[in-house]
């Protein structure tokens, strides 16, 4: 994503998750001499991406100032999308604020200057939950690096791969009434694809160095709207029952102690108290000339 004619190297960590390989794809894609480094512990998902020949896993320790020095070496830009929805807020503090500083670190030492930082839509030093908190916190470390930052803030990231949409698809196949926590909760769904676009350009345009990016959807719906379009789309069509408070609250804390990740965690619950959806006080998809699409790209999808 350059004007030189050099071919340019990115990293990206994160590089194996959901955006992440998405992003790969599009970057792949549009420049095939480029090189998309992407560093990781688990050398196991290289199938995932190992049909994109640009893309280089790496062996490394993203928290591990020294090492990501080394991977940084020569890069135009590094792209962070790293992030976790669950835990406790040592956890969220961890990889929301403490591993931030560590890049911050490694590009300073390996004079990497561009960043592009994937946050969220509803970040506040004063939000309710530990995860709106600590990304606020993230982007504080960003702004404060002295480096070429833009942050972009997604709403939920929907996509033929997700687990957001899929895991409601599955539910609903076999109840026959979906219980659901937070039904009432506001969201502006918005395509991966236009999320890893939105990054692409970012790399393009300098002029958005400074800024800050909301990535939206063309609509705001609740969360029992998400859920009634995947039923629909589908072929699963359920009566969705909001839970009152207090029945949520102990959803989302039975939840949360079941093994592997949680559907829902009383942390994203308080998550849910703060609406979902472009502020519209920064720029949106649109000043990246890119028009979103709608939660329905996926009826083909679940059609299949």
């Amino acid at each position: 994503m350059t004007t030189d004619t050099a071919a340019p190297m990115y990293v990206v960590t994160g590089g194996t998750g959901f955006v992440g390989r998405h992003l790969c794809a599009r970057l792949a894609a549009r420049r095939p001499d480029a090189v998309v480094r992407v560093p990781t512990r688990h050398m196991a998902t290289m199938p995932a991406l190992a049909p994109l020949p640009p893309v280089q896993l790496v062996r490394a320790d993203v928290s591990d100032v020294g090492r990501m020095q080394a991977v940084l070496h020569g890069a135009q830009a590094l792209v962070h999308l790293v992030a976790v929805l669950h835990g406790d807020a040592a956890r969220f503090e961890r990889m929301h604020v403490a591993l931030p500083r560590a890049l911050v670190q490694a590009c300073r030492a390996s004079g990497v200057r561009r960043v592009v930082h994937v946050s969220a839509l509803g970040v506040s030093a004063s939000a309710p939950s530990h995860y709106l908190r600590s990304k606020a916190a993230g982007e504080a470390v960003w702004r404060d690096s002295g480096l070429d930052v833009t942050i972009l803030r997604p709403s939920v990231i929907f996509g033929e791969d997700d687990r957001f949409t899929r895991l409601f698809a599955r539910l609903l196949a076999l109840a026959p009434v979906l219980p659901l926590a937070g039904a009432d909760a506001r969201f502006q769904p918005v395509w991966v694809g236009d999320v890893a676009e939105a990054i692409a350009r970012c790399l393009e345009r300098p002029q958005t160095i400074g800024q800050v990016i909301e990535c939206a959807g063309p609509r705001e719906m609740t969360l029992r709207e998400v859920v009634q379009a995947v039923g629909r789309m589908s072929g699963h069509q359920r009566p969705v029952l909001g839970l009152p408070d207090a029945l949520a609250r102990l959803q989302a804390a039975a939840l949360q102690c079941l093994p592997g990740e949680p559907l829902m965690s009383a942390d994203n619950l308080r998550s849910m108290q703060v609406p979902n959806v472009a502020s519209r006080q920064y720029p949106g998809l649109e000043a990246l000339d890119i028009v979103p699409q709608p939660l329905e790209r996926l009826s083909t999808s679940f059609a299949r």
